[in-house]
């Protein structure tokens, strides 16, 4: 079960940015890796091809990575991205948002800039999608982005704990020079 905090520790959540050396930080290959920044979970999910598609059980509510995410403010929105697509970066003072892919391929892109995370200034990379069909949560004071790789458009449903309030958001540029994200094609 995924514990969301408490209003008292919403008010306690001091974010900065990161100084980073250059590179895409760690990349995640298995849910239970070592290497996830403190908070962020992922799990496999479940699709059921045949020969007329597929079909993919998005989420229940009270149930997997969303089962502490409050029935009456939980929303679930979409984003359609074309290839080569740049969507970064961004990050929540109080929403916890669960990303679900569900065509085409994303390279994601998190930074965790908690001061008092035990990783704070860590960056995880993720390859989701198609290929990779996997949840990922992501815990307030998260930066998170993606690229869309591959040749098709991709499609991410995500779900939050909270409706969108734009107050609740902040913005950092996908090139900040302390971040320093590589978003060029990594094995060429």
């Amino acid at each position: 079960m995924v514990e969301l905090m408490s209003a008292a520790e919403e008010v306690l959540l001091e974010l900065t940015t990161p100084t980073c050396d250059k590179g895409i930080g760690k990349v995640i290959l298995t849910a239970d890796s070592k290497d996830l920044i403190s908070g962020v979970r992922v799990q496999p999910h479940s699709i059921w091809p045949d020969d007329r598609g597929y079909f993919l059980e998005v989420s229940r509510m009270g149930q997997g990575l969303i089962a502490a995410f409050p029935k009456d403010t939980t929303q679930v929105s979409a984003a359609l991205s074309y290839p080569g697509t740049i969507k970064a970066f961004h990050f929540h003072r109080h929403q916890t948002d669960c990303w679900v892919p569900v065509q085409g391929m994303l390279q994601v892109a998190l930074a965790d800039l908690r001061k008092q995370s035990p990783t704070f200034g860590a960056r995880n990379t993720f390859y989701l999608g198609a290929l990779r069909p996997w949840q990922l949560l992501i815990p307030p004071g998260v930066a998170h982005g993606y690229k869309v790789v591959g040749p098709e458009p991709a499609f991410l449903v995500y779900v939050t704990d909270r409706f969108y309030d734009p107050q609740d958001e902040g913005r950092i540029p996908y090139n900040d020079p302390q971040i320093q994200y590589d978003w060029e094609t990594q094995h060429k």
